[in-house]
C-alpha cells in the first residue's frame, strides 16, 4: 500500500499561484507522499508538452511515483460527430499518460453536472450504450500502452456501485477497472461501507475522502455545502474527521489484501496544505491500526 495525494487536494494554492504543479511534486514528497495523482484543474499539461516533460523528470527526481491521471470525459453525445471528436481528445491524454510513464488512467462516462431528470435510472439505461461504447474504445486505445482505463464511481448518473458495476462488465475488458472513491458513493446517498464491499472487488486504485454529512430536513447554513442527488447535504472533510467510518472501511480495504495506490483526496473548507498533511498522516496511521 503506498500512500500518496492527488493535485486536487491542492487546488487552492495551484488555483492561486502559490504552487505549480512542479513545487506540488517537491511538496508532497518532502510530506511523505510516495506518489502523486494527476488531476488537471489548476494547470494543464495536454497543451504544454515541455511542462508535462518536466513533471516526469521532477516526478524522478523527488523519488515519487505518478500513479494515476483522473480527466473528464462524457461519451453520451448527441451526435455521432461530436462523440468521435470527444474520443479523440480522450485519445489525446491517453497518449499524453504514456509520455508521463504512467500505466493508470480515470476517464468520466458523461458530464458530470447534470439534472434531475439525467439521474435516473432509466436515463443511465437509455445511455448505457454509448458509455460502454466509447470505454471499450479507449480501454483497447490505451491497451497499446500498457494501460490500465478506469472509471470511478463520480458524477451523478454513474455513482452507484451497481451502475459502475453495470457498465464494468458491460465493457468487459482486462485493462477496464474501476477507481474505488470511497466516499463520492455518498453523492448518491449510498453507504459508503456497502459500496466499497461491493466494488472493492473490481478497484486498480483507491480514493481516500472524507465527508461530512446532514440530512436534507436539516439545512446545515452557508458554507461549501453541496446536495446529493435524493437533496441531503455534504460537505468535504479531511479524512479521518469527517462522518464516514474510515476505520471499518481502511480495515476492510487492509483485509482484502489490496496493496495498491492509495490516493488521498480533500476538498473541504481546511487550508489545503495543512489539511493533505493531517490526511495523510491519518490514513496512515488508520492503515497501522487496522
Amino acid at each position: 500500500m503506498k500512500v500518496g495525494l492527488s493535485t486536487y487536494s491542492l487546488l487552492g494554492v495551484l488555483k492561486t499561484g502559490e504552487m505549480t504543479v512542479l513545487d506540488a511534486i517537491e511538496w508532497i514528497a518532502d510530506h511523505g507522499g510516495e506518489h502523486m495523482e494527476i488531476v488537471p484543474y489548476g494547470f494543464t499539461l495536454i497543451d504544454q508538452p515541455e511542462l508535462a516533460a518536466a513533471v516526469r523528470a521532477k516526478a524522478k527526481e523527488a523519488g515519487i511515483e505518478l500513479s494515476n491521471y483522473s480527466m473528464p470525459a462524457n461519451f453520451v453525445q448527441e451526435t455521432q460527430e461530436a462523440f468521435e471528436a470527444e474520443l479523440e481528445r480522450v485519445k489525446q491524454h491517453v497518449d499524453l499518460v504514456n509520455e508521463l510513464g504512467m500505466t493508470h488512467m480515470r476517464h468520466d462516462v458523461t458530464a458530470f453536472t447534470l439534472p434531475p431528470e439525467m439521474m435516473t435510472i432509466q436515463w443511465f439505461e437509455a445511455n448505457l450504450h454509448k458509455m460502454v461504447r466509447g470505454s471499450r474504445i479507449i480501454a483497447d486505445y490505451a491497451a497499446q500502452y500498457g494501460i490500465t482505463t478506469t472509471i470511478e464511481n463520480h458524477g451523478f448518473s454513474v455513482q452507484a456501485s451497481d451502475r459502475v458495476q453495470r457498465v464494468l462488465t458491460e465493457v468487459n475488458r482486462p485493462n477496464f477497472k474501476t477507481t474505488l472513491d470511497i466516499g463520492n458513493f455518498m453523492c448518491v446517498d449510498e453507504h459508503p461501507l456497502i459500496g466499497v464491499r461491493k466494488n472493492l472487488p473490481y478497484a486498480s486504485l483507491i480514493h481516500m475522502k472524507d465527508f461530512y454529512f446532514r440530512p436534507y430536513h436539516e439545512h446545515p447554513g452557508e458554507g461549501v455545502w453541496f446536495k446529493t442527488a435524493n437533496g441531503n447535504y455534504l460537505r468535504g472533510a479531511i479524512v479521518g474527521q469527517g462522518d464516514i467510518d474510515m476505520r471499518r472501511i481502511i480495515k476492510l480495504i487492509k483485509d482484502s489484501g489490496y496493496d495498491g495506490y492509495v490516493t488521498v483526496e480533500f476538498e473541504g473548507m481546511e487550508e489545503c496544505r495543512a489539511a493533505s498533511i493531517i490526511a495523510m498522516d491519518n490514513v496512515r496511521r488508520l492503515w497501522q491500526e487496522a
